[in-house]
């Protein structure tokens, strides 16, 4: 007789970042691409002092050759000057090879909160950078500024996804890079600007493989009810953009999407509630496969608590979502997905015993696992 066990390879788990190692407090905000050499490079943020949002952080890399099972010595991507904040992480793989990153900076007093309520200089207050590595991530460019092209100067807190970009691979805009982003608009009003009902989105779009930028779909709903924030995106089969964004407004499960027909131009209809995915408030990755035909989404799926990081299944491109794999019960919270190789998934994603954040780790996830059965 043919047992489960025998008929799904069992699934795997490292860990490419632990807390306290390699001159980093902590590691925070995962993203992960699988290059065209089939280099896993798994990228984090390196918070020099503490866990803090905000101070000395850097972009970091990690890579593995051999399918997320070991990891290689930490390479540091991407640095703000003065100790300040480079970080959210977007890679993307191009077809000829190349890594686009793209990050998000600002000055290492520049807080969250005064941002959010204009008491930070254009010097100091959330830009966008980009760079990229022609040899499978072992070397990257200089990191150059885009913030011009794809923040209004009246906008606030900017955030590039965080997570992997996606590579169109479809219809008239193939080989379109795009990166969903978030926002906040001015307030009106007596309003400050921290107000969560300013929480907006966006998308940045690339035609000629990350050289020039330029802003895409805008969802700016103040309404209290979706307000976008940290977003996510990938391609489906019928060259559709799905698009699943984090949100904090009143809205049922914490979870919004919306659908792009344009290369992420523009959107069908602004993000609706998905009350399909219960999370927490909290970052998650969306990842279409195509053979077979399924759509995956991350997150932790305690209603409540960053904890129980699951991995959710849909075959009608997102309308309906079923539980397909479940990492642990331990605490987790951020998480991005890739395709590792025809047969393998991976999930690297904040966990640990006692709290989410003492490490970034890479589960390998055997496809057949993730498949209705």
């Amino acid at each position: 007789m043919t047992t489960a066990a025998h008929r799904h390879p069992a699934p795997t788990a490292s860990v490419p970042f632990r807390k306290g190692q390699e001159g980093y407090d902590t590691y925070r905000i995962p993203a992960v691409v699988t290059s065209r050499q089939g280099t896993v490079l798994a990228f984090a943020e390196g918070r020099h002092d503490s866990g803090s949002d905000t101070g000395h952080i850097d972009t970091v890399l990690r890579r593995s050759t051999d399918g997320g099972l070991t990891w290689q010595p930490l390479q540091v991507v991407c640095e703000e000057p003065g100790q300040g904040t480079a970080g959210n992480p977007a890679p993307v793989v191009l077809d000829n090879g190349r890594i686009v990153l793209v990050t998000t900076h600002n000055a290492a007093t520049a807080t969250e909160q005064k941002i959010l309520l204009g008491q930070v200089s254009a010097e100091e207050t959330r830009r966008v950078w980009v760079q990229h590595s022609d040899d499978d991530g072992l070397t990257w460019s200089s990191a150059r500024e885009i913030t011009a092209d794809v923040k209004k100067p009246d906008w606030r807190w900017y955030a590039t996804t965080p997570g992997h970009g996606v590579l169109l691979r479809h219809g008239p805009h193939a080989g379109r890079i795009v990166v969903p982003c978030n926002h906040t608009t001015p307030p009106t009003g007596t309003d400050k600007g921290n107000e969560g009902k300013y929480n907006s989105g966006n998308s940045i779009l690339s035609d000629d493989g990350g050289e020039t930028w330029r802003l895409g779909y805008l969802d700016e709903n103040p309404d209290g009810y979706v307000n976008v924030n940290e977003s996510t995106g990938t391609e489906l089969p019928d060259g559709r953009l799905y698009l699943n964004t984090r949100n904090d407004a009143t809205s049922p499960g914490h979870r919004a999407d919306a659908y792009s027909e344009d290369g992420g131009e523009s959107l069908v209809k602004p993000f609706r509630p998905q009350a399909g995915l219960v999370t927490p408030i909290c970052q998650g990755s969306v990842l279409a496969l195509t053979d077979p035909e399924v759509l995956l989404f991350s997150g932790p799926a305690d209603p409540e608590d960053r904890a129980l990081m699951t991995v959710r299944a849909s075959e009608d491109a997102g309308l309906t979502w079923r539980p397909a794999f479940t990492a642990s019960g331990l605490p987790a919270a951020y998480s991005d997905l890739v395709r590792v190789d025809a047969d393998t998934v991976g999930l690297l994603y904040e966990t640990g015993d006692f709290s989410a954040y003492s490490t970034v780790t890479f589960q390998r996830i055997p496809v057949t696992a993730l498949l209705r059965r």
